[in-house]
């Protein structure tokens, strides 16, 4: 079963939202925070990219860097700027991007259910990429940002959370540069917060979505908490950490790209002979090409766009990592014929989210920065809890989920 209970969440007033609200701290880069934020001094960024409080250069790793955070994070809530509610809710998220509407339910989502298991993961995480989140979630006492679990549909929860989104939000927004709407509301009613915890409850599991390293973060500083308390008990607020959970079908997953900078060697006549070993290979001009389906994938090479279909016997239908276009991709063409192995360390590939679409890739061949892309048919949701249903970990750069949370809505504090 997976436990979840609402939680007294710091929040901005309404009025002041949009200037406090802002991108997650992982997908920008200090220079971009800075520039984001600009003159606002009521940006979050000053809590969870504090380094563009420094100097430019200024690491984000700088002990400096995490002491600013806690000190913003308190001067938000000295100004105003954060505002405490006065007693226990679950929220309500939801986010459109063009006609689509995902909604998910905020909750305090249990540390115990993290380590044993039952919130299951389905990618591999970076130790420093884990102490760097578990040093801000320490430093700040708080969870700042939250993580995106998705959970199997629920016709109960469906219902109760439509009629919430039948009224008017607290909060309603366009935020920049993504230009997506996000909604918010509270639920404060009492039996509907028992309605929810009893639903998630009746769930074997939860999926993480997006959010790994903060996931593994926030549940590790929780186990750390239990043990470093003698009087603990298990009531304790650090026992849970801030998730904000989407029914499974309503997510959308996007291609994550590839462009690789040399042909290893090979002209690019030979490299297209070497592709026919393992796959069907079509000319298709030079108008954009999108896989259509799974085992299919586009190659753009020269100013032109092949279809390539992975042929029978490379693949295994019954494995649920064998199957993914990711593990083909990899071992077939990057691995097997460019020989890029790793590709958390290879410094000859990168990656392109597909919300950038299929023009992005060819600016990126066609400027000479890159010599070849590779775009992918995406992943499924049902392809994800699968995996991590089998206990399975996907290949790296397997999934880009969009559109992404904004931070500062919600926050949830360890104590």
């Amino acid at each position: 079963m997976a436990t979840v209970k609402p939680f007294k969440g710091i929040r901005p007033p309404k009025k002041l939202v949009e200037k406090v609200e802002s991108r997650p701290y992982d997908v920008l880069n200090s220079e971009e925070a800075r520039a984001e934020a600009g003159d606002n001094e009521m940006s979050l960024y000053h809590i969870i990219k504090p380094e563009i409080d420094f100097p430019i250069g200024t690491s984000e790793y700088d002990p400096r860097v995490y002491e600013r955070a806690a000190e913003n994070f308190q001067k938000f809530q000295d100004r105003g700027w954060l505002v405490q509610d006065s007693r226990e809710h679950y929220y309500i998220y939801a986010q459109t991007m063009k006609d689509r509407t995902q909604y998910g339910l905020v909750v305090g989502a249990f540390v115990d259910d993290y380590m044993k298991g039952r919130i299951k993961k389905h990618e591999l995480t970076r130790r420093d990429k884990e102490e760097d989140r578990m040093k801000h979630v320490r430093v700040n006492n708080a969870n700042i940002e939250p993580v995106f679990f998705a959970y199997p549909d629920n016709a109960v929860l469906d219902k109760l959370i439509m009629r919430y989104a039948s009224t008017e939000s607290e909060y309603d927004f366009i935020a920049p540069v993504d230009g997506f709407r996000h909604q918010f509301w509270v639920i404060s009613d009492e039996q509907d917060m028992n309605v929810i915890t009893e639903e998630f409850a009746k769930m074997p599991s939860l999926y993480i979505a997006d959010g790994h390293h903060r996931s593994a973060a926030a549940a590790l500083v929780g186990a750390e908490k239990q043990k470093q308390n003698p009087n603990h008990n298990g009531t304790e607020e650090y026992n849970y950490f801030m998730a904000v959970c989407f029914q499974a079908s309503q997510l959308t997953i996007l291609d994550y790209n590839r462009v690789v900078k040399d042909l290893n060697g090979m002209s690019p006549e030979e490299f297209l002979a070497a592709l026919q070993v393992n796959f069907s290979v079509e000319d298709k001009g030079v108008d954009l090409y999108k896989p259509q389906q799974l085992h299919e994938f586009s190659l753009y090479l020269d100013g032109r766009w092949y279809s390539l279909k992975a042929k029978p016997g490379t693949y295994d239908d019954t494995d649920p990592i064998g199957v993914l276009d990711v593990d083909i991709s990899s071992r077939l063409i990057l691995d097997e014929i460019l020989n890029i192995g790793d590709l958390r360390s290879s410094q000859r590939i990168d990656f392109v989210g597909g919300l950038r679409g299929l023009g992005e890739l060819k600016r990126r061949v066609d400027s000479g920065e890159m010599r070849a892309a590779l775009a992918l048919y995406p992943v499924s949701m049902q392809q994800i809890m699968d995996i991590a249903d089998s206990g399975k970990i996907m290949p790296p750069k397997a999934t880009w989920f969009e559109p992404k949370l904004r931070s500062g809505l919600v926050i949830h504090k360890l104590s």
